[in-house]
């Protein structure tokens, strides 16, 4: 696999940033050894499955889901939605724990190198939840704007989905996270506004109105239930449908 030099720049950078947060959050862990290039951006999790991936059959449409565990378990939750459906195939490329940073490190090995008509990015709840240290709202906007810039210097049509609402991190409690992700989606909206890019708005489809989602949506306050993914299914394929004209 063949890295660009302004790719393996970003990896290097991002692996310097993500063993400097965890020394400050752990002092043990500034004796460990560092995570290599390929780990950092968990670029072997879909290897194998993208190397045997043949190139898009003559008519067929890929959209890619770009994201973290919200879209890797949209696969468990309703794999028929992942099944080649007609002219339309969706591409699951979701990888739980990750923030925008990683996302964007292996962007094009899991989005562009498939060849898909558009691709769906949701990103943006592990950098609030400071999975990987304290982030700035700011650096999270920059990846994904990179990702959507990336796409489309490849011909790859964007949507972009909001942040999901969650009051507390059951894994991370205490952050407040609410009003940071509402500052967020109200950028991405923006954002794709500017630039043309379709913004999907499930947070105002399953928000309680009380910065987190109903609990039918989403039993832990963060992942939703299959009752959760049945709202956004609706909304992605409305996106869909509006990019790719049809079906």
């Amino acid at each position: 696999m063949m890295l660009s030099t302004r790719l393996r720049r970003l990896i290097l950078l991002a692996t310097g940033w993500a063993a400097n947060s965890a020394a400050l959050a752990d002092p043990a862990a500034a004796t460990a050894a560092p995570p290599t290039f390929l780990e950092v951006a968990n670029l072997a999790h879909y290897a194998a499955a993208n190397a045997v991936m043949p190139a898009p059959r003559p008519g067929e449409r890929r959209v890619v889901f770009m994201g973290d565990s919200i879209t890797e378990s949209w696969l468990d939750a309703d794999p028929g939605y992942f099944a080649a459906d007609g002219a339309i195939a969706r591409i699951d490329r979701g990888i739980s724990g990750q923030t925008s940073a990683q996302m964007l490190l292996r962007f094009q090995q899991d989005v562009i190198a498939l060849h898909p008509t558009a691709v769906h990015i949701l990103a943006g709840t592990n950098d609030v939840a400071a999975n990987w240290g304290s982030m700035p709202l700011e650096a999270t906007e920059l990846d994904i704007a990179s990702m959507a810039e990336l796409a489309r210097a490849n011909g790859i049509r964007v949507m972009i989905g909001s942040v999901l609402p969650v009051r507390d991190f059951p894994w991370r409690p205490g952050l407040e996270p609410g009003p940071k992700i509402v500052a967020l989606n109200d950028w991405l909206r923006d954002y794709c506004r500017r630039h043309g890019h379709v913004y999907i708005d499930y947070y105002s489809l399953v928000t309680d109105g009380a910065l987190g989602m109903r609990p039918n949506l989403a039993s832990d306050g963060v992942h939703p239930t299959p009752a959760g993914y049945a709202v956004m299914k609706g909304a992605a394929d409305a996106a869909i449908r509006h990019l790719l004209g049809g079906t």
